[in-house]
């Protein structure tokens, strides 16, 4: 099988948005190819270092919180 790798980075900007804290600042429990996939596109800081979060940037929180909506929002009185 092959992965569509832009879906995934797209999930996993997602999902970031839900472990935000202190403004920007994000876990990076995730994939590293994909978090540097993220880095590279500008959406978080550099993950490549000891800390175990990184930053969202400005547009990474943007489009974090639409893709989060996008791919998970509930229809209203859908189950």
């Amino acid at each position: 099988m092959e992965l569509d790798t832009d879906k995934i980075d797209q999930a996993v900007l997602a999902l970031l948005s839900l472990g935000r804290h202190d403004g920007y600042r994000v876990w990076k429990g995730f994939d590293w190819a994909v978090m540097n996939r993220l880095h590279e596109q500008g959406y978080i800081t550099d993950p490549v270092s000891k800390a175990h979060s990184v930053l969202l940037t400005e547009e990474g929180a943007r489009e974090s919180e639409r893709l989060l909506e996008a791919l998970f929002s509930r229809t209203p009185g859908a189950r």
